[in-house]
């Protein structure tokens, strides 16, 4: 969803860009007792007779086709169109003065009203993939409880680089029960667009470039939001991959290569975690808004992958009445972003002509329907807000994990990590250290209980506040050592330079902060801290670096400093995980789950398409066709380039030897077995990767299977993993069958995808698969 802000409108309808107040910084206490999941739906033995519908013992489909003919066609449509509910008052073209609905939740994404008569409860609507997020509150309207204070996980690319499914469920889970206890019961996660442009300013929000990666990963995210009842929606469908125009884009893809690379990421993540809705996109893709695309919704989605859930329309994205429901538009969200309530008055008109079917109608109502019972909404409704009952403590440690298991190490000069303890003075500089964490922008941001520690930075509206967690990275490494820490902002270079030279140990703090509505314009840090870092690692060798950003930067100092963590945007206890990562109390064991590029030359467009300052009637076009279906690693791969690190690199305070690979065909796809042992001297954890080579592929290869794998010291542990075989295969768009070639392929276990380790080859029959690959 697209929180309300000026980007978002452009100038077609929002009249004033005057920001609407900036954050709270002092929130009441909340509660810290247990939470309590909501509880499971029980078996209706005392179904009413005059709503069937209730029983629980019927399908999901089956109880939407019983309420479905009770309803008047009013009713029906009634659910196609919602609302924005934060009462905005400033002024909206063609909506002045717009009210949020009565019952919607206050400052809050939106709300669809539900049909009281048949106890068809309403949607009230949350953002987003990190946490219950809070939209813009005037100062005026601030309260105890405004904006909400919930606990964040870390940026979603963080998620990604566990490699770590189960990690990706509680995750998922623990935001879902919040979602729950603070009155929604849909939530506007699953964000998995693929990282085809390294700038792009949501990629914190993503999983990554690989498509099984984060297929995966976000599918074990929805899985775990829809198991407390709350609906999860897959977003932004589809080739959403940058800010820049991203209202107008037109990206041009072939079909075969949208369905091995972005197309097959969404397929993956929708297997996984059978999400009751869809979210489409504000882009264009091949001539047509993505909320009207034919291809994309009714095609792909709806028939090939036989997905039973709802399209809602981001927020702002309908652009049309009977073209969008007739492409499979189901429900136009957060009204008034767009330039007309076209789900409302419009699409009744539109069917009662017949320009929209009855049929067509039906189906709208029946897949929402569906959802909210296949989830669980009518069964077990939301009661208002619990929040008191959120037990913050515990979700801290949840959003902790996570934070530690996608840290990655990527550099560590022998010695220096993790810190040692005989050292007696550690300096910290940079970005805030001393009191918080940062966070992406936009609206996924999840306030934090007690404010920022931070004066917002950005000062400029949408997608700030800049925010920070309140978990600092320099108490929690005071608590664990008995060295004297000191700070420095490093805003004086030269000051910081000769406080280095002082100190035993240097840990630099460098941030990047991207958010919703902007992309990046380069890959360096900004506001001078390349030149920071150098200038301390001159000073002193022993410095580390711990990034806090929001995708890839380029290093011009690597060579020059001791040790580099990526920490991405860490998350509500962000500060304890980067303390014990840094001091061996955790053993790192994140790996990238995108390529970091040594240059902006190494990428399909060193130039980023589109232009800012287009209007929003204009028509920029962008060829995802270059690259096609060779995202990241596999058009490093292709060209040849080597990267700064590439996907999959992370490195240990222990070390690993990953040995006896097998492969044999199994099934239409390959089982690989192979054993990891622990060299080291401490217990960790490895991700083991198997990549896939065959003939006419996009690339050289692919990631075909992972496991991540923990094992003690000196022990060993082996590992079978399946290849899916529409990673062994090519699709055919004129058959739409996935087909793999009779012949030799190679298996490869790897570390990395530069870092194979062991290489088998494996013979396959030809086989052809049906569109779902089966």
């Amino acid at each position: 969803m697209t929180s309300f802000r000026p980007a978002a409108f452009g100038p077609r309808l929002l009249a004033t860009t005057a920001l609407i107040g900036a954050f709270a910084l002092v929130h009441a206490a909340h509660a810290q007792t247990t939470n309590a999941p909501p509880p499971a739906p029980t078996v209706r033995t005392d179904v009413p007779a005059d709503r069937p519908w209730m029983d629980t013992s019927l399908s999901a489909e089956a109880r939407a086709d019983l309420i479905l003919k009770e309803m008047t066609l009013a009713e029906k449509l009634q659910l196609t169109f919602g609302y924005f509910s934060t009462d905005a008052k400033w002024s909206i073209t063609p909506i002045k003065n717009y009210v949020f609905p009565k019952e919607g939740l206050p400052y809050s994404a939106g709300f669809v009203p539900g049909i009281e008569r048949l106890g068809i409860p309403n949607q009230w609507e949350t953002d987003a993939g990190v946490g219950v997020a809070t939209q813009t509150v005037p100062e005026a309207a601030r309260t105890a409880d405004l904006p909400r204070g919930r606990t964040a996980l870390p940026s979603g690319i963080n998620t990604a680089a566990t490699w770590n499914p189960e990690v990706a469920e509680a995750g998922g889970a623990m935001i879902g029960n919040e979602a729950f206890l603070s009155g929604f019961n849909v939530q506007l996660a699953g964000g998995m667009n693929l990282m085809r442009e390294p700038r792009n300013g949501r990629n914190f929000e993503y999983g990554g470039e690989d498509p099984l990666l984060a297929g995966i990963i976000t599918g074990h995210e929805i899985k775990g939001i829809q198991s407390n009842h709350v609906i999860s929606t897959l977003k932004h469908y589809a080739l959403n991959d940058q800010e820049t125009n991203r209202n107008q884009m037109d990206h041009q893809i072939e079909d075969k290569a949208a369905r091995e690379s972005d197309l097959l990421g969404f397929q993956i993540a929708y297997e996984t975690g059978n999400p009751g809705s869809v979210m489409c996109s504000y882009n264009r893709v091949n001539g047509h808004y993505a909320c009207e695309n034919d291809w994309l919704l009714n095609q792909v989605l709806k028939t090939d992958w036989g997905f039973k859930g709802y399209v809602m329309s981001d927020w702002g994205a309908t652009h049309s009445t009977t073209q969008a429901a007739n492409a499979g538009l189901d429900q136009q969200s957060g009204w008034a972003f767009d330039r007309s309530p076209y789900f409302h008055g419009a699409l009744r008109e539109a069917v009662n002509n017949g320009y929209v079917s009855q049929e067509r109608a039906n189906d709208m109502a029946k897949r929402i329907l569906w959802a909210m019972f296949e989830v669980g909404l009518f069964d077990t409704p939301v009661k208002g807000d619990q929040a008191t009952t959120i037990d913050f403590e515990k979700n801290g440690k949840i959003s902790q994990t996570d934070s530690e298991e996608g840290m990655v190490l990527l550099k560590n000069t022998p010695g220096l990590l993790p810190l040692s303890k005989t050292a007696k003075s550690i300096l910290i500089v940079g970005a805030h250290a001393d009191v918080g964490v940062l966070s992406g922008g936009g609206s996924s941001q999840v306030y934090p209980l007690g404010g920022s520690p931070v004066a917002d930075e950005y000062g400029k509206g949408f997608p700030g506040p800049k925010t920070w967690y309140p978990s600092s990275p320099m108490k929690g490494i005071q608590a664990r050592t008995t060295a004297t820490v000191t700070y420095l902002d490093g805003k004086d270079v030269k000051a910081a330079a000769a406080a280095a030279k002082k100190a035993d140990v240097v840990v630099v703090f460098g941030e990047q902060w991207t958010g919703e509505g902007f992309d990046a314009p380069d890959l360096n840090l900004p506001n001078n801290q390349d030149a920071l870092i150098s200038a301390v690692a001159k000073a002193n060798k022993k410095t580390v670096v711990v990034l806090e950003t929001g995708g890839p930067v380029v290093m011009p100092w690597l060579s020059k400093v001791g040790a580099v963590i990526e920490a991405w945007y860490p998350g509500s206890n962000g500060g304890e995980a980067i303390a014990r990562v840094l001091t061996g109390e955790v053993n790192p064991s994140g790996h990238l789950p995108a390529t970091f590029p040594a240059s902006l030359d190494q990428l399909p467009r060193p130039v980023l398409e589109g232009d800012p300052k287009l209007d929003s009637d204009s028509h920029p076009m962008s060829n995802y066709n270059i690259e096609g279906a060779a995202v990241g690693y596999k058009w490093f791969d292709k060209k040849g380039y080597k990267p700064l690190f590439p996907f999959g690199h992370g490195l240990s305070y222990t070390t690993f030897a990953l040995s006896d690979l097998t492969a044999t065909a199994e099934g239409k796809g390959v089982k690989a077995s192979f054993s990891v042992k622990n060299t080291g001297g401490v217990a960790g954890k490895e991700v083991a990767q198997i990549y896939v080579s065959g003939t006419g592929w996009e690339a050289p290869k692919r990631l075909g299977a992972f496991q991540k794998v923990e094992v003690a010291p000196g022990e060993s542990q082996s590992v079978s993993v399946t290849v899916d075989p529409r990673l062994l295969a090519t699709y055919d768009s004129a058959s739409k069958t996935w087909n793999i070639a009779a012949g030799d392929y190679k298996v490869m276990l790897a570390t990395s995808a530069d870092d194979i380790v062991q290489t088998v080859t494996v013979h396959l029959d030809a086989q052809t698969l049906d569109v779902r690959g089966k």
